[in-house]
Protein backbone atom coordinates (compact mmCIF):
# COMPACT_ATOMS: atom_id res chain seq x y z
CA UNK A 1 0.00 0.00 0.00
CA UNK A 2 1.36 3.10 -0.78
CA UNK A 3 1.32 6.39 2.32
CA UNK A 4 0.19 9.62 0.17
CA UNK A 5 2.21 12.99 1.46
CA UNK A 6 -0.54 16.28 1.63
CA UNK A 7 1.03 19.19 1.66
CA UNK A 8 0.64 23.06 -0.61
CA UNK A 9 -0.89 21.40 -3.93
CA UNK A 10 2.06 22.59 -5.59
CA UNK A 11 4.74 21.82 -3.28
CA UNK A 12 6.30 18.25 -2.77
CA UNK A 13 6.85 17.58 0.96
CA UNK A 14 9.95 15.84 2.15
CA UNK A 15 9.46 11.86 2.39
CA UNK A 16 9.93 12.05 6.25
CA UNK A 17 6.43 14.07 6.57
CA UNK A 18 4.85 11.00 4.94
CA UNK A 19 6.99 8.15 6.88
CA UNK A 20 3.96 6.42 8.96
CA UNK A 21 4.62 7.62 12.93
CA UNK A 22 1.69 5.04 14.41
CA UNK A 23 0.68 7.99 16.33
CA UNK A 24 -3.01 10.74 15.24
CA UNK A 25 -2.93 13.76 16.98
CA UNK A 26 -6.03 16.24 17.66
CA UNK A 27 -4.02 19.79 15.95
CA UNK A 28 -6.87 22.04 16.06
CA UNK A 29 -10.81 22.73 15.76
CA UNK A 30 -13.24 25.08 14.83
CA UNK A 31 -17.03 25.24 15.21
CA UNK A 32 -20.35 27.81 14.80
CA UNK A 33 -21.77 28.82 18.00
CA UNK A 34 -24.84 26.87 18.05
CA UNK A 35 -28.45 27.92 17.42
CA UNK A 36 -31.89 27.27 18.11
CA UNK A 37 -33.73 26.11 15.94
CA UNK A 38 -35.65 28.94 13.72
CA UNK A 39 -33.28 31.38 14.77
CA UNK A 40 -29.62 32.95 13.81
CA UNK A 41 -29.42 30.02 11.16
CA UNK A 42 -32.66 29.40 10.22
CA UNK A 43 -31.48 30.25 6.46
CA UNK A 44 -28.60 28.61 6.54
CA UNK A 45 -28.11 25.42 4.83
CA UNK A 46 -25.78 22.33 6.07
CA UNK A 47 -23.73 22.46 3.04
CA UNK A 48 -23.40 26.96 4.17
CA UNK A 49 -22.81 25.73 8.26
CA UNK A 50 -20.01 23.20 7.09
CA UNK A 51 -18.33 25.25 4.40
CA UNK A 52 -18.07 28.24 6.67
CA UNK A 53 -16.62 26.19 9.80
CA UNK A 54 -14.34 24.34 7.71
CA UNK A 55 -12.98 27.52 6.08
CA UNK A 56 -12.69 28.75 9.63
CA UNK A 57 -10.13 26.40 10.71
CA UNK A 58 -7.99 26.66 7.68
CA UNK A 59 -8.09 30.62 8.30
CA UNK A 60 -7.34 29.91 12.13
CA UNK A 61 -4.57 27.20 11.17
CA UNK A 62 -3.38 28.78 8.08
CA UNK A 63 -4.12 26.03 6.00
CA UNK A 64 -5.30 28.13 2.44
CA UNK A 65 -4.30 26.13 -0.39
CA UNK A 66 -3.45 22.96 1.57
CA UNK A 67 -3.82 19.60 0.24
CA UNK A 68 -5.44 17.86 3.59
CA UNK A 69 -5.48 14.17 3.30
CA UNK A 70 -8.96 13.75 3.71
CA UNK A 71 -11.85 15.61 4.71
CA UNK A 72 -14.68 13.17 6.46
CA UNK A 73 -17.98 15.17 7.58
CA UNK A 74 -21.32 14.62 7.03
CA UNK A 75 -25.46 15.62 8.26
CA UNK A 76 -28.31 13.94 9.84
CA UNK A 77 -30.79 15.67 8.61
CA UNK A 78 -29.56 15.47 4.55
CA UNK A 79 -31.51 17.22 1.61
CA UNK A 80 -31.34 14.85 -1.57
CA UNK A 81 -28.92 17.69 -3.02
CA UNK A 82 -26.27 17.16 -0.41
CA UNK A 83 -25.59 13.95 -1.46
CA UNK A 84 -21.80 15.01 -1.87
CA UNK A 85 -21.65 16.89 1.26
CA UNK A 86 -18.30 17.30 2.39
CA UNK A 87 -16.66 17.09 -0.99
CA UNK A 88 -19.22 20.42 -1.95
CA UNK A 89 -18.02 21.83 1.65
CA UNK A 90 -14.69 21.54 0.50
CA UNK A 91 -14.54 23.15 -2.71
CA UNK A 92 -16.72 25.91 -1.20
CA UNK A 93 -13.06 26.69 1.27
CA UNK A 94 -9.79 27.82 0.87
CA UNK A 95 -8.39 24.23 0.82
CA UNK A 96 -6.62 23.09 -2.36
CA UNK A 97 -9.41 21.48 -4.16
CA UNK A 98 -7.25 18.45 -4.79
CA UNK A 99 -8.52 17.87 -1.64
CA UNK A 100 -10.50 14.59 -1.35
CA UNK A 101 -13.30 14.30 1.05
CA UNK A 102 -16.35 11.35 2.45
CA UNK A 103 -19.77 11.96 3.54
CA UNK A 104 -20.74 9.69 6.27
CA UNK A 105 -23.30 9.56 9.04
CA UNK A 106 -23.42 7.72 12.48
CA UNK A 107 -26.49 9.70 13.64
CA UNK A 108 -25.17 12.52 16.37
CA UNK A 109 -22.24 10.29 16.34
CA UNK A 110 -21.42 10.75 13.07
CA UNK A 111 -18.35 13.19 13.43
CA UNK A 112 -16.65 11.94 16.05
CA UNK A 113 -17.31 8.43 13.85
CA UNK A 114 -15.01 10.56 11.43
CA UNK A 115 -12.63 11.73 13.76
CA UNK A 116 -11.89 7.91 14.77
CA UNK A 117 -11.46 7.12 10.99
CA UNK A 118 -9.40 9.84 9.78
CA UNK A 119 -6.73 9.05 13.52
CA UNK A 120 -6.93 5.17 12.08
CA UNK A 121 -5.91 6.50 8.68
CA UNK A 122 -2.88 8.44 10.16
CA UNK A 123 -1.90 5.56 12.39
CA UNK A 124 -1.80 3.56 9.54
CA UNK A 125 0.51 6.51 7.51
CA UNK A 126 -2.24 6.56 4.30
CA UNK A 127 -2.43 10.36 5.54
CA UNK A 128 -0.83 12.36 7.80
CA UNK A 129 -4.01 14.97 8.25
CA UNK A 130 -7.36 15.33 7.36
CA UNK A 131 -10.40 17.41 9.03
CA UNK A 132 -13.51 15.22 10.55
CA UNK A 133 -16.90 17.26 10.86
CA UNK A 134 -20.53 17.50 11.16
CA UNK A 135 -23.05 19.70 10.55
CA UNK A 136 -26.89 19.40 11.01
CA UNK A 137 -30.16 22.25 10.41
CA UNK A 138 -33.19 21.71 12.27
CA UNK A 139 -34.88 24.91 10.70
CA UNK A 140 -34.08 23.37 7.40
CA UNK A 141 -34.97 19.85 7.87
CA UNK A 142 -35.68 18.35 4.56
CA UNK A 143 -39.68 17.71 3.54
CA UNK A 144 -40.65 14.49 2.50
CA UNK A 145 -43.84 14.22 -0.04
CA UNK A 146 -46.36 11.50 -0.54
CA UNK A 147 -44.81 8.31 -2.31
CA UNK A 148 -47.36 8.82 -5.31
CA UNK A 149 -46.28 12.44 -5.34
CA UNK A 150 -43.03 11.40 -5.24
CA UNK A 151 -43.52 8.83 -8.19
CA UNK A 152 -45.72 11.49 -10.17
CA UNK A 153 -42.85 14.04 -9.90
CA UNK A 154 -40.23 11.33 -10.90
CA UNK A 155 -42.82 10.07 -14.29
CA UNK A 156 -42.98 13.91 -15.01
CA UNK A 157 -39.42 14.68 -15.19
CA UNK A 158 -39.41 11.62 -17.84
CA UNK A 159 -42.77 12.61 -19.70
CA UNK A 160 -42.17 13.74 -23.04
CA UNK A 161 -45.51 15.33 -24.68
CA UNK A 162 -47.71 17.74 -22.61
CA UNK A 163 -50.79 15.46 -22.48
CA UNK A 164 -49.05 12.68 -21.32
CA UNK A 165 -47.77 15.16 -18.17
CA UNK A 166 -51.62 16.62 -17.93
CA UNK A 167 -52.47 12.75 -17.69
CA UNK A 168 -50.00 12.22 -14.58
CA UNK A 169 -50.51 15.37 -12.72
CA UNK A 170 -54.81 14.21 -12.98
CA UNK A 171 -54.23 11.56 -11.59
CA UNK A 172 -52.79 13.25 -8.11
CA UNK A 173 -55.67 13.24 -4.90
CA UNK A 174 -55.72 16.62 -2.64
CA UNK A 175 -54.51 14.33 -0.02
CA UNK A 176 -51.23 13.50 -1.83
CA UNK A 177 -49.89 17.06 -1.61
CA UNK A 178 -49.89 17.04 1.57
CA UNK A 179 -46.01 16.95 3.24
CA UNK A 180 -44.88 14.27 5.40
CA UNK A 181 -43.68 16.16 8.65
CA UNK A 182 -39.93 15.56 9.09
CA UNK A 183 -39.33 13.78 12.58
CA UNK A 184 -36.67 11.92 13.74
CA UNK A 185 -38.41 9.16 15.35
CA UNK A 186 -36.76 5.75 15.74
CA UNK A 187 -38.36 4.08 12.76
CA UNK A 188 -38.66 0.33 14.65
CA UNK A 189 -40.41 1.52 17.78
CA UNK A 190 -42.44 4.89 16.49
CA UNK A 191 -40.77 6.40 19.58
CA UNK A 192 -39.23 9.57 19.64
CA UNK A 193 -35.39 10.09 21.32
CA UNK A 194 -36.94 11.82 24.85
CA UNK A 195 -39.71 9.19 24.70
CA UNK A 196 -37.27 6.38 25.02
CA UNK A 197 -35.40 8.58 27.15
CA UNK A 198 -38.33 8.60 29.62
CA UNK A 199 -38.40 4.89 29.67
CA UNK A 200 -34.75 4.47 30.72
CA UNK A 201 -34.89 6.67 33.37
CA UNK A 202 -37.17 4.80 34.66
CA UNK A 203 -35.70 1.95 34.74
CA UNK A 204 -32.35 3.46 36.44
CA UNK A 205 -34.46 4.85 38.36
CA UNK A 206 -33.07 8.63 37.48
CA UNK A 207 -35.04 11.52 39.29
CA UNK A 208 -36.15 14.91 38.22
CA UNK A 209 -33.57 16.56 40.82
CA UNK A 210 -30.61 14.35 39.39
CA UNK A 211 -31.70 15.87 35.69
CA UNK A 212 -31.85 18.98 36.93
CA UNK A 213 -28.68 19.22 38.20
CA UNK A 214 -26.82 18.17 35.51
CA UNK A 215 -28.36 21.06 33.42
CA UNK A 216 -27.44 23.29 36.27
CA UNK A 217 -24.05 22.50 35.98
CA UNK A 218 -24.00 22.47 32.02
CA UNK A 219 -25.21 25.94 31.87
CA UNK A 220 -22.94 27.18 34.57
CA UNK A 221 -19.95 25.58 33.57
CA UNK A 222 -20.55 26.65 29.57
CA UNK A 223 -21.08 29.92 30.98
CA UNK A 224 -17.75 29.67 32.79
CA UNK A 225 -15.90 28.29 29.70
CA UNK A 226 -16.89 31.04 27.79
CA UNK A 227 -16.29 33.52 30.01
CA UNK A 228 -12.57 32.20 30.57
CA UNK A 229 -11.58 32.42 27.24
CA UNK A 230 -11.71 28.45 26.29
CA UNK A 231 -13.78 29.22 23.00
CA UNK A 232 -11.93 31.86 21.56
CA UNK A 233 -9.55 29.35 19.41
CA UNK A 234 -12.62 27.30 18.67
CA UNK A 235 -15.34 29.11 17.93
CA UNK A 236 -16.01 31.52 14.79
CA UNK A 237 -18.61 33.68 15.35
CA UNK A 238 -21.71 33.35 12.17
CA UNK A 239 -24.45 35.49 11.15
CA UNK A 240 -24.57 37.71 13.88
CA UNK A 241 -24.62 35.15 16.49
CA UNK A 242 -21.07 35.01 18.89
CA UNK A 243 -22.04 32.73 21.62
CA UNK A 244 -24.34 29.48 21.56
CA UNK A 245 -27.90 30.94 21.99
CA UNK A 246 -28.98 28.00 24.53
CA UNK A 247 -26.91 29.24 27.02
CA UNK A 248 -28.54 30.32 29.89
CA UNK A 249 -25.78 31.41 32.75
CA UNK A 250 -28.55 32.79 35.36
CA UNK A 251 -30.64 29.92 35.38
CA UNK A 252 -31.24 28.50 38.81
CA UNK A 253 -32.33 25.02 39.97
CA UNK A 254 -35.31 26.28 40.74
CA UNK A 255 -36.14 27.91 37.57
CA UNK A 256 -35.49 24.24 36.17
CA UNK A 257 -38.09 23.18 38.94
CA UNK A 258 -40.59 24.75 37.18
CA UNK A 259 -40.83 23.75 34.20
CA UNK A 260 -43.47 21.45 33.08
CA UNK A 261 -42.66 18.03 31.85
CA UNK A 262 -42.53 17.31 27.68
CA UNK A 263 -41.60 13.88 27.80
CA UNK A 264 -42.79 10.39 29.73
CA UNK A 265 -45.99 12.43 30.37
CA UNK A 266 -47.48 8.94 29.83
CA UNK A 267 -46.12 7.59 33.04
CA UNK A 268 -46.49 8.16 36.58
CA UNK A 269 -43.88 11.16 37.63
CA UNK A 270 -43.18 12.19 34.38
CA UNK A 271 -39.66 14.14 34.94
CA UNK A 272 -38.42 15.29 31.61
CA UNK A 273 -38.55 18.80 30.37
CA UNK A 274 -36.87 21.11 27.83
CA UNK A 275 -34.49 22.11 30.83
CA UNK A 276 -33.06 19.05 31.02
CA UNK A 277 -33.09 17.79 27.20
CA UNK A 278 -31.16 19.28 24.45
CA UNK A 279 -32.82 21.74 22.50
CA UNK A 280 -33.51 21.42 18.53
CA UNK A 281 -30.57 23.06 17.25
CA UNK A 282 -28.83 24.57 14.46
CA UNK A 283 -24.86 24.55 13.22
CA UNK A 284 -21.75 23.05 12.55
CA UNK A 285 -17.72 21.32 13.81
CA UNK A 286 -14.87 20.75 12.61
CA UNK A 287 -11.73 19.21 13.82
CA UNK A 288 -8.24 18.83 12.48
CA UNK A 289 -6.12 15.45 13.22
CA UNK A 290 -2.84 14.86 11.99
CA UNK A 291 -0.01 12.68 12.50
CA UNK A 292 2.78 14.60 14.95
CA UNK A 293 5.54 15.12 12.17
CA UNK A 294 2.81 16.85 10.02
CA UNK A 295 1.70 19.20 13.05
CA UNK A 296 5.51 19.91 14.20
CA UNK A 297 5.66 20.93 10.22
CA UNK A 298 3.25 23.05 10.06
CA UNK A 299 4.28 24.56 13.45
CA UNK A 300 0.94 23.44 14.84
CA UNK A 301 0.29 22.09 18.53
CA UNK A 302 -0.09 18.24 19.17
CA UNK A 303 -3.28 18.74 21.54
CA UNK A 304 -3.90 15.30 22.92
CA UNK A 305 -3.45 11.78 20.98
CA UNK A 306 -6.68 9.68 19.56
CA UNK A 307 -5.44 6.81 21.47
CA UNK A 308 -8.48 3.99 20.80
CA UNK A 309 -11.80 4.02 20.63
CA UNK A 310 -15.03 1.66 20.34
CA UNK A 311 -18.63 1.64 19.24
CA UNK A 312 -21.40 0.03 20.64
CA UNK A 313 -24.80 -1.01 19.96
CA UNK A 314 -27.84 -2.20 22.18
CA UNK A 315 -30.84 -4.22 21.27
CA UNK A 316 -33.37 -1.40 22.22
CA UNK A 317 -35.95 -2.75 19.98
CA UNK A 318 -36.41 -6.27 21.52
CA UNK A 319 -34.93 -5.86 24.74
CA UNK A 320 -34.85 -4.13 27.68
CA UNK A 321 -32.28 -1.76 27.23
CA UNK A 322 -32.64 1.95 26.40
CA UNK A 323 -31.89 3.67 23.40
CA UNK A 324 -29.37 5.88 24.45
CA UNK A 325 -27.38 3.90 26.18
CA UNK A 326 -24.60 2.77 24.09
CA UNK A 327 -22.23 4.57 26.10
CA UNK A 328 -22.90 2.38 28.88
CA UNK A 329 -21.06 -0.36 27.19
CA UNK A 330 -18.65 1.23 25.32
CA UNK A 331 -16.43 2.84 27.50
CA UNK A 332 -16.16 0.08 30.06
CA UNK A 333 -14.68 -2.06 26.97
CA UNK A 334 -12.41 0.50 25.80
CA UNK A 335 -11.26 1.07 29.13
CA UNK A 336 -10.68 -2.19 29.83
CA UNK A 337 -8.74 -3.18 26.68
CA UNK A 338 -6.59 -0.25 27.55
CA UNK A 339 -5.90 -1.39 31.07
CA UNK A 340 -7.59 1.54 32.24
CA UNK A 341 -10.22 2.40 35.38
CA UNK A 342 -11.87 5.58 35.91
CA UNK A 343 -9.34 6.67 38.62
CA UNK A 344 -6.76 6.94 35.31
CA UNK A 345 -9.05 8.96 34.07
CA UNK A 346 -9.01 13.16 34.15
CA UNK A 347 -11.50 14.26 32.16
CA UNK A 348 -14.91 12.66 31.07
CA UNK A 349 -17.37 14.15 28.56
CA UNK A 350 -20.66 12.43 28.10
CA UNK A 351 -23.01 14.04 25.38
CA UNK A 352 -26.17 15.15 26.96
CA UNK A 353 -28.52 14.60 24.39
CA UNK A 354 -30.51 14.52 27.56
CA UNK A 355 -29.69 14.73 31.23
CA UNK A 356 -31.01 11.50 32.04
CA UNK A 357 -28.53 9.77 29.60
CA UNK A 358 -25.67 11.50 31.92
CA UNK A 359 -27.13 9.96 35.12
CA UNK A 360 -28.67 6.67 33.39
CA UNK A 361 -25.05 5.93 32.40
CA UNK A 362 -23.24 6.42 35.59
CA UNK A 363 -25.54 4.48 37.32
CA UNK A 364 -24.82 1.52 34.69
CA UNK A 365 -20.71 2.64 34.90
CA UNK A 366 -20.92 1.72 38.49
CA UNK A 367 -23.40 -1.53 38.33
CA UNK A 368 -21.64 -4.68 39.18
CA UNK A 369 -24.33 -6.62 38.27
CA UNK A 370 -24.73 -4.64 35.04
CA UNK A 371 -21.26 -4.96 33.95
CA UNK A 372 -21.23 -8.80 34.50
CA UNK A 373 -24.09 -9.93 32.74
CA UNK A 374 -25.00 -7.19 29.83
CA UNK A 375 -21.41 -5.43 29.37
CA UNK A 376 -18.71 -8.21 29.99
CA UNK A 377 -16.43 -5.78 31.41
CA UNK A 378 -15.55 -5.07 34.82
CA UNK A 379 -17.93 -2.27 36.47
CA UNK A 380 -15.84 1.32 36.52
CA UNK A 381 -17.40 2.41 39.63
CA UNK A 382 -18.50 5.88 40.95
CA UNK A 383 -17.04 9.11 38.78
CA UNK A 384 -15.83 11.62 40.72
CA UNK A 385 -18.27 14.51 39.50
CA UNK A 386 -15.66 17.20 39.18
CA UNK A 387 -13.91 15.52 36.06
CA UNK A 388 -17.64 15.59 34.14
CA UNK A 389 -18.12 18.01 31.63
CA UNK A 390 -16.13 20.45 32.74
CA UNK A 391 -17.01 23.42 30.34
CA UNK A 392 -20.61 22.59 29.78
CA UNK A 393 -21.94 19.93 27.14
CA UNK A 394 -25.34 19.65 24.81
CA UNK A 395 -27.81 20.63 27.37
CA UNK A 396 -26.30 24.17 27.12
CA UNK A 397 -24.48 24.27 24.36
CA UNK A 398 -27.17 23.14 22.04
CA UNK A 399 -26.74 19.54 19.70
CA UNK A 400 -26.78 19.74 16.45
CA UNK A 401 -26.83 16.32 15.60
CA UNK A 402 -23.51 15.50 13.30
CA UNK A 403 -21.65 18.39 14.52
CA UNK A 404 -21.59 16.85 18.61
CA UNK A 405 -18.62 14.78 18.36
CA UNK A 406 -16.31 17.30 16.27
CA UNK A 407 -17.25 19.83 18.93
CA UNK A 408 -16.23 17.43 22.22
CA UNK A 409 -13.51 16.37 20.53
CA UNK A 410 -11.98 19.87 19.92
CA UNK A 411 -12.92 20.64 23.16
CA UNK A 412 -11.38 18.18 25.37
CA UNK A 413 -8.25 17.93 23.37
CA UNK A 414 -8.06 21.48 24.48
CA UNK A 415 -8.62 20.95 27.76
CA UNK A 416 -6.24 18.38 28.15
CA UNK A 417 -3.75 19.96 26.38
CA UNK A 418 -3.85 23.10 29.00
CA UNK A 419 -4.04 21.04 32.21
CA UNK A 420 -0.79 19.26 30.97
CA UNK A 421 0.71 22.59 30.54
CA UNK A 422 -0.40 23.84 33.69
CA UNK A 423 0.65 20.40 35.32
CA UNK A 424 4.44 20.90 33.69
CA UNK A 425 4.91 24.37 34.69
CA UNK A 426 4.13 23.82 38.17
CA UNK A 427 6.94 21.03 38.05
CA UNK A 428 5.19 18.00 36.86
CA UNK A 429 6.88 15.40 34.99
CA UNK A 430 5.65 15.76 30.75
CA UNK A 431 5.81 11.79 30.95
CA UNK A 432 2.50 11.75 33.16
CA UNK A 433 -0.19 11.30 30.79
CA UNK A 434 -3.68 13.63 31.13
CA UNK A 435 -6.58 11.83 29.61
CA UNK A 436 -10.16 11.95 29.01
CA UNK A 437 -12.90 10.13 27.41
CA UNK A 438 -15.42 11.27 25.28
CA UNK A 439 -19.10 9.00 25.25
CA UNK A 440 -21.50 10.22 22.42
CA UNK A 441 -24.82 8.21 22.00
CA UNK A 442 -27.00 7.82 18.61
CA UNK A 443 -29.96 7.04 17.18
CA UNK A 444 -30.16 3.66 16.93
CA UNK A 445 -28.92 2.53 20.25
CA UNK A 446 -25.53 3.41 18.94
CA UNK A 447 -22.88 5.15 20.52
CA UNK A 448 -19.08 5.49 19.98
CA UNK A 449 -16.58 6.74 22.32
CA UNK A 450 -13.31 7.97 22.81
CA UNK A 451 -9.63 7.99 24.61
CA UNK A 452 -7.25 11.21 24.55
CA UNK A 453 -4.29 11.63 25.79
CA UNK A 454 -1.82 14.67 26.47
Amino acid sequence: MTSTTESASSTPTSPETARPSGTAVVVGGNRTPFAKAGGHFAGASNLDMLTTTIDGLVARLGLAGERIGEVRAGAVLNHSKDFNLAREAVLGTALAPETPAVTLQRACATSIEAAWDLANKITLGQISSGIAGGADSTSDAPIVVSDRLRRTLIKLNRAKTVPDRLRLVGQLRPADLAPVAPNVNEPRTGLSMGEHQALTNLRWKVTREAQDAVALASHTQLAAAWDEGLFDDLVTPYRGLTRDAALRPDTTIEALAKLRTVFGNDHADATMTAGNSTPLSDGAAAVLLASPEWAAAHGLPALARVVDAEAAAVDFTRGTEGLLMGGAYAVPRLLARQGLTLDDIDLVEIHEAFAGVVEATLAAWADETFAADEVGAPALGTLDRSKLNVAGSSLAAGHPFAATGARIVATLATLLHRRKAALVAEGGSAEVPVRGVISVCAAGGQAVAMLLEA
